[in-house]
This record gives C-alpha cells, structure tokens and sequence, in this order.
C-alpha cells in the first residue's frame, strides 16, 4: 500500500522568520526554492572562491557606480523563493537595499558559479530565475571553463543561450562597453 506524502511548502517571509529568530542560521547552508527549503551545496572550494573573486573584480572594475555588485544575497524572486546566488549586480541605488532584499526588478545580472552545483543551477534555479523575470542569468562553469549566458526569459525558459569559451570576451546586456574575457575568469 502506497501512502501519500503531503509536503509543506514554505513562504519567503515564514522562512526569513525562520532565519531571523535563529531556527535556521549559516551553519545550515540552505536557500529556499519554490517553497522548499534546500540543502545548498558543500562550502566551495578554492576553484570556485578564485571565480567568483576574478569575476567581482572585473565587474565591479568595470561597471563602476553604474550598478552594485552584490555577492551572495539573497534574492526574493517570488512568494516561494529565496535563493541565494553568488554574485548579481543590481540597479545602483545600495541605501534601497538595507531595507528589503533585492527582488527581480532589481537585477540586472544574476551569477551562479558553477563546479558541483552545475546540475542545480541549470535544472532547478535556471526555470525560477527564468519565471521570475530575471533578464540575464549567467553560469560560470567551472568544468569546462565557459560562461552560459540566458537572455530573455519565457516562461520557464530562456529564449536566448549562449556559451562563451576561452578566447572570447561576454559582455552583460546592461553593459554592452564591458568585454569581460573569459580567460581572465578561469586565470
């Protein structure tokens, strides 16, 4: 006899109280994705700190006041997500900031960097940043030293799929001047 499961989806606002009165806290690693609350990854490793190190400099270099790189936030994508991806620049305006979480209307580049998280930010967190709207949705792979870039959100999907390989430069739709080679992120 089979018995049904019946599972207990979360809001954003229980788990963020569930944050904020400590019965989750950063030792738990876990984000919340449509409803769930998620076991992140283990920590990283030096492969995946020195991408997201490069990367932030080279966005931050490059992008100036015209936007706020934001590292690790957390990110209210929707009623049932909160998730938390590595890097996302934001509309310039960081005092808005200490007061709410960043939603998608803010974002104008989100980044997972990707080594053992692969399989997750493409199948579970690429159609959540897709339905929320988020515009463009990169992944640092780590494996095979490319940048995935999704443009142009439908649905659940990205209209638009790039790879970019050593050799080449990916710029972020926002900020077409920036030519960001792909060696200096894998150096």
């Amino acid at each position: 006899m089979s018995v049904a499961v019946v599972r207990r989806r979360f809001t954003v606002d229980e788990y963020l109280k569930m944050v904020e009165t400590g019965i989750l806290n950063e030792d738990d690693r876990v984000e919340l994705l449509d409803g769930e609350i998620v076991k992140m990854p283990p920590p990283p490793g030096p492969d995946h700190n020195a991408s997201t190190a490069i990367l932030a400099r080279l966005l931050v270099l490059g992008v100036g006041s015209r936007a706020v790189l934001h590292p690790g936030p957390t990110v209210r994508l929707s009623k049932r997500s909160a998730p938390e991806p590595d890097l996302v620049l934001l509309r310039p305006d960081p005092r808005h900031y200490r007061d709410r979480y960043a939603e998608p209307g803010d974002v104008l580049l989100l980044v997972e960097i990707a080594d053992s998280s692969l399989r997750r930010d493409r199948d579970l967190k690429l159609p959540l940043y897709a339905d929320a709207g988020i515009q463009e949705y990169w992944i640092v792979n780590n494996q095979n030293e490319t940048v995935e870039v999704y443009l142009n959100p439908s649905g659940s999907a990205y209209a638009s799929v790039r790879n970019f390989r050593r050799g080449e430069s990916v710029s972020p739709s926002a900020f077409p001047d920036l030519h960001i080679p792909v060696d200096e992120i894998f150096a």
